[in-house]
């Protein structure tokens, strides 16, 4: 983590960005949302029909990772940065009513508009949490399977969510991720840019070094693919995707 990088700043930003998504997600961000979004990137429509549309309306993912997640019947599922639940929703669909989805949230107004729609939609298998990713409040070996998606660049702690996602999985547990990486490394003036870090941009880390992070952990890195159909809409943001390799991928590994 740079030094120079106000973390309690950064956490007010990225808030205050998640907020406005899921209370008005009509409005211009750096990144493209909603269900056009989710199927150009891979969701089946058919598992996009059965869950709550104003979940989709704020989804702000950058991927696809469900066949990495490879669900099955059962599995209990924790989801890394959940926001207005669309990811959860689509994961409670595959691991049917013996198994469980818990979503992890930082921002209040997600918690609430995800646990309303929750309760509308009477999936019951679901539950969201208030919690930083960096210090999950759950036990060891709870989890089969860890998901996020365009969460952990967020986080200026990324050797602790990872570190932390392992701790929370049973022994032979996965993960299945997408996120914002850097194929160049950026300068400390993106880097250390709070609005930039909010935006997905400034706290991508490049590849390799993504890839080592997770291993270190002590996971295995199975899969790693980019997702071409995924682009910034800002100019602040293309330009930078241009000139340092910011891009999406979707990368699955086990415990």
């Amino acid at each position: 983590m740079a030094n120079s990088l106000d973390v309690e700043k950064l956490e007010r930003a990225v808030k205050n960005v998640y907020r406005d998504v899921a209370e008005a997600p009509t409005e211009e961000y750096h990144f493209e949302m909603g269900r056009p979004l989710a199927e150009r990137l891979g969701y089946p429509a058919g598992d996009l029909d059965r869950i709550p549309a104003e979940a989709l309306e704020s989804f702000a993912g950058v991927g696809y990772h469900f066949d990495l997640a490879d669900l099955e019947e059962g599995d209990d599922v924790l989801d890394l940065g959940s926001g207005s639940g669309t990811d959860a929703f689509v994961a409670a669909l595959h691991v049917g009513e013996s198994g469980s989805v818990t979503g992890v949230d930082m921002t209040d107004e997600q918690l609430e508009k995800a646990r309303g729609l929750r309760d509308e939609a009477r999936m019951d298998t679901v539950s969201f949490e208030a919690g930083y990713i960096e210090e999950l409040p759950f036990e060891d070996g709870t989890f089969d399977v860890v998901i996020s998606n365009g969460v952990i660049n967020l986080s200026p702690e990324k050797t602790r969510v990872f570190e932390e996602a392992n701790r929370v999985l049973t022994s032979g547990g996965r993960i299945a991720v997408s996120d914002i990486i850097s194929e160049r490394q950026m300068p400390e003036s993106i880097k250390t840019d709070a609005d930039l870090w909010a935006a997905c941009i400034g706290g991508a880390e490049q590849i390799e070094r993504y890839t080592t992070l997770i291993e270190a952990a002590g996971f295995e890195v199975t899969d790693v693919r980019d997702n071409a159909t995924y682009e910034f809409i800002s100019d602040q943001a293309a330009n930078a995707c241009q000139k340092y390799g910011v891009k999406s991928i979707s990368l699955g590994a086990h415990k």
